[in-house]
């Protein structure tokens, strides 16, 4: 989420109206329904962990044990732990 300013993007009535309410702060305008994007899909960083947590499941169904796994990934043992619990459902 990047940061615009108002008198940029909106017309000047709208941004004197505004100011009656908030004079100086910021304003969360939330996207449009249906328009919503969920957390890391727009920078790629969901679709990243996916794919980290499905080498880190193989790499322990193939013989590592949590803790060689949480060493190489800089990780907790619970932390690969429960990745692998959630990648198995």
């Amino acid at each position: 989420m990047g940061y615009k300013k108002a008198n940029e993007v909106l017309p000047e009535e709208l941004v004197l109206l505004i100011q009656n309410y908030v004079d100086g702060d910021y304003v969360y305008i939330p996207r449009k329904r249906g328009n919503e994007r969920s957390w890391g899909e727009k920078n790629g960083t969901r679709k990243a962990l996916n794919e980290r947590n499905g080498l880190i499941y193989k790499r322990y169904m193939s013989g590592a044990t949590k803790s060689q796994i949480a060493a190489e990934y800089h990780l907790s043992v619970k932390s690969i732990e429960r990745i692998i619990y959630n990648y198995k459902e």
